[in-house]
This record gives structure tokens, C-alpha cells and sequence, in this order.
């Protein structure tokens, strides 16, 4: 199985979840930090990812990835920081009671 199959569940299910919270309060703040905190991610994973597979930690079979990298990491592994730089603030909104309006 392909790892970019892998991740399509994370992703459909961080949609969802974001999208239940485009009415509350603050989402385009919202989603521009989570823009913000994806890139940091990304960018993290790029430098330690390659530093991982360089080192010889891990290995990726060829035949099971898209062919795409950022450096040493293939452009699957990103997809868990991007999905959790989005969901994880969307659930936190979700679980915060919304104020009534006056």
C-alpha cells in the first residue's frame, strides 16, 4: 500500500473537522495560524526527517512512496504536521463552549 493512501483518512477526517468549525468565532485567524504553525512543522520535519534517514534510523521502500522529497524526506511525512497544525486547533475549538450572544 501506498503511504499517500495512508494518510488520506487524516486528511478527509481533519476537513471535516475544520469545516464544523468555519462558523465559530475566529476562524480565518484560526486557519491562518494553523497556516503559520504547518509551515513551522513543515519545516521542522524537512530539517529532521533528512536528518533521520541520513543517519541510517529509517528507510522508505521506493516502490511505496510518491517520489516526491524535501530533502531526504519523502513529501508523505509532511502530511501528519499539516493535518495536526489544523485538526488539533479545530477540536480544541470544538470542545470550547460557545459564549451566548446578547
Amino acid at each position: 500500500m501506498m503511504y499517500a493512501l495512508i494518510v488520506v483518512p487524516f486528511a478527509i477526517a481533519t476537513a471535516i473537522v475544520v469545516f464544523a468549525t468555519a462558523r465559530r468565532p475566529g476562524f480565518g485567524r484560526r486557519m491562518a495560524a494553523s497556516g503559520i504553525a504547518a509551515a513551522v512543522l513543515g519545516a521542522l520535519t524537512a530539517v529532521f526527517d533528512s536528518l533521520m534517514i541520513a543517519a541510517g534510523l529509517f528507510t522508505y521502500p521506493p516502490e511505496h512512496l510518491i517520489g516526491v522529497r524535501i530533502g531526504l524526506a519523502p513529501i508523505e511525512d509532511f502530511s501528519y504536521a499539516v493535518c495536526a497544525a489544523f485538526l488539533v486547533p479545530a477540536i480544541f475549538t470544538l470542545l470550547t463552549p460557545m459564549r451566548e450572544r446578547s
